[in-house]
């Protein structure tokens, strides 16, 4: 019996993949466990529609993505901080505070979005941002004393 397969199943093949199975292995476990369908014609066709929807959803959203990181690529953010004694911030710049700074400009970013080592001198620095499907932005960040 032709089946095509939905999910990986060890020792028979990968989601996406029509295979030659056994009767019994296919009507009593595969098809039943949501593992297989019957390969008919309409389940091949949906399955490739199914397939096809997936793939402009996703090159949709890279796009989305890859204007996203151009944008933060020409901003520039200042964030003012006490400054210490000795011309070191008084504790550090956090994530969190990156993010809120995004949030006034328009982006919406989450602080575990935002990659970057404990900043704890004024200046300029270079923040990368996880965007997604292996996306990163980069943004421009000025460290300035208060």
């Amino acid at each position: 019996m032709k089946v095509l397969l939905i999910k990986d199943v060890k020792g028979l093949g990968k989601a996406g993949e029509i295979k030659e199975a056994k009767d019994g292995y296919a009507r009593n476990f595969l098809i039943p466990r949501g593992f297989a369908k019957l390969a008919t014609p309409q389940v091949i066709k949906e399955w490739e529609k199914e397939q096809a929807e997936k793939q402009a959803k996703l090159e949709a959203e890279l796009k989305e993505l890859n204007q996203i990181k151009e944008k933060l690529e020409n901003t520039k953010i200042v964030i003012k901080h006490k400054l210490g004694a000795n011309g070191q911030l008084i504790g550090s710049v956090t994530n969190k505070e990156i993010a809120e700074k995004l949030k006034e400009m328009g982006f919406d970013f989450d602080k575990k979005q935002i990659e970057h080592t404990a900043i704890k001198a004024p200046g300029e620095y270079t923040v990368d941002i996880k965007l997604g499907h292996g996306i990163h932005g980069k943004i421009n960040l000025v460290v300035e004393g208060e």
